[in-house]
């Protein structure tokens, strides 16, 4: 639908979040944010990605990150539907996907909440790593990699089920999305928050930085918060409450901001 006097689309406003969770997690990483984001006037959408939430990590095999992709543009195009827009928040991998959909369908996406985007991986044959020429090499010898969750402090923890290894040619195909990220995240212009842990068991800290001086979004529009405690899973540990409130913070910011021209 267009304006008749001015043949333009309608003017999008936030009418959603998008919330998606990261490689080989599920909902249950991410539902802490459910009911504080719940309770603005806003719709939410919270996609379970291909291959996740099943019985057996062999529901990942074959799966692609343009299947993720797919998960996670469907889900924002039905929430936005002809005249929305929303903020998108990824965990890891779905900071990732979230990059990408702000980078591929700017006009649908309002701004953007990054917790522990995988940037930098500490394991050694991650993309941008000095052992990532040999990643595909050990993926023809080893057909699964452990993926197990790791908590700062287990004792005060949401320890959600996740899965504990994931085939490592479908680990390969995430190396790839991060990869193709990093190749379109400085066309990203959209406001940003990162969260960010400093001492955590999956991604490196420099992380947050890295992606900071990609981004194409105005300094005053983007900004790092930063947890000193916390592991990766940063809406089930120790600081979850403050990474929520965070988030809750960001989007109130959103609601009662101007217009957003990307």
């Amino acid at each position: 639908m267009t304006n008749r006097m001015t043949n333009k689309p309608p003017e999008r406003r936030l009418t959603g979040i998008v919330i998606l969770h990261g490689f080989t997690a599920n909902l249950e990483s991410v539902r802490e944010l459910f009911g504080p984001l719940g309770r603005f006037d806003l719709k939410l959408a919270t996609p379970l990605l291909r291959g996740h939430g099943a019985d057996s990590p062999e529901r990942l095999r074959g799966v692609t990150w343009q299947e993720w992709l797919d998960d996670a543009g469907r889900a924002l195009e039905a929430l936005t539907g002809v005249d929305g827009k929303a903020v998108v928040l990824g965990h890891s991998m779905g900071a990732l996907l979230a990059l990408q959909l702000a980078a591929r369908r700017p006009e649908l996406v309002d701004s953007l909440i990054l917790a522990t985007p995988p940037i930098r991986l500490t394991s050694p044959l991650g993309p941008g790593r000095p052992l990532h020429f040999l990643a595909p090499l050990v993926s023809r010898f080893v057909d699964r990699w452990g993926m197990e969750a790791k908590f700062a402090d287990p004792g005060n923890a949401i320890i959600a089920e996740q899965y504990e290894w994931a085939p490592t040619k479908t680990i390969l195909s995430m190396f790839d999305l991060l990869e193709d990220t990093m190749r379109i995240a400085g066309r990203v212009r959209l406001p940003a928050l990162i969260l960010q842990a400093r001492h955590e068991s999956i991604v490196r800290p420099e992380s947050a930085e890295i992606l900071s001086r990609i981004l194409a979004t105005p300094p005053a529009a983007r900004s790092i918060v930063w947890f000193d405690k916390t592991d990766h899973q940063i809406f089930c540990d120790c600081e979850r409450k403050a990474a929520v409130e965070a988030a809750v913070k960001f989007v109130a910011s959103r609601i009662n901001s101007k217009p957003h021209n990307p």
